[in-house]
């Protein structure tokens, strides 16, 4: 099954620019999702919104964001101005620096994403990008506007792409609860068996070992259900969309790119 590209938009370094696009590494498609019925009629039960005092439902253009400042007390605010203070949603990955390669903590690691150059003219631009990362030995850092948040992100190098990873928030992490003693010492004869025990359970990695095992029952339940119930229609696939780029000579926008840096570089 082709992977479905959520985003489209251009890799940025300097001045040198590639069209690319932005797949998740990652999918719950596989996963087994229910819908709430009505028992009686086994019709779909909606969801709304619902004044906490009156019951009666609450339309969309009355429905406003409150940030709480006291009991029953909230500052009121509007989508366009939350939508003012985020980052303008330009569909450029602009990096603006490089940290060393493992220096950022996998904890701060949140979703992966395939980034790849979205048509023939961006190859060049995109693989000089790439491997200047892997000669240094670095990872770029941009930020870019998905699900609707403006994120921090994470460009690694990995083969012959490149991962985009979103970082977590600052306030998103928490602090380790504890510290262990490091004065507490270790029984030799027990470390010894221990790291015997470890070496003989050390497999090679397979995706099998992840596999997730209530999804696996479910799905043949629902198979065991459905063996007298006709098959859904399968959804019409929307028609891929066309991608334009813009022809760019990168050997030139290196060196203006170079010769700017030393122009700002007092001498």
């Amino acid at each position: 099954m082709a992977r479905q590209t959520f985003w489209k938009g251009y890799l940025k370094l300097s001045l040198v620019t590639a069209a690319v696009s932005l797949t998740p590494a990652t999918t719950e498609s596989n996963k087994v999702r229910f819908h709430v019925l009505n028992r009686q009629t086994r019709n779909r039960v909606e969801s709304r919104y619902v004044d906490s005092v009156t019951h009666k439902p609450v339309a969309d253009r009355d429905q406003v964001k409150g940030y709480p400042r006291g009991e029953d007390d909230y500052v009121l605010l509007e989508d366009e101005e939350i939508e003012e203070v985020g980052l303008e949603s330009t569909r450029t990955i602009d990096i603006d620096s490089f940290v060393p390669r493992g220096s950022i903590d996998w904890i701060w690691y949140d979703k992966p994403h395939f980034l790849a150059p979205e048509d023939k003219v961006g190859v060049e631009a995109f693989c000089v990008i790439r491997e200047a990362m892997k000669a240094n030995d670095v990872v770029g850092i941009a930020r870019l506007v998905l699900y609707r948040r403006e994120r921090a992100v994470l460009l690694e190098p990995q083969g012959k792409g490149i991962i985009l990873w979103t970082l977590r928030y600052g306030d998103e992490v928490r602090e380790p609860v504890a510290e262990l003693d490091s004065k507490a010492e270790i029984d030799s004869k027990l470390l010894t068996l221990m790291k015997q025990l470890v070496k003989e359970e050390t497999k090679d990695w397979s995706p099998a070992m992840v596999q997730d095992p209530i999804q696996k029952r479910l799905k043949s339940m629902i198979r065991g259900k459905q063996k007298s119930l006709k098959k859904a229609a399968p959804a019409k696939k929307p028609a891929p969309v066309k991608s334009t780029g813009n022809v760019i000579n990168i050997m030139d926008a290196l060196k203006k790119s170079l010769a700017a840096d030393d122009g700002r570089k007092p001498h």
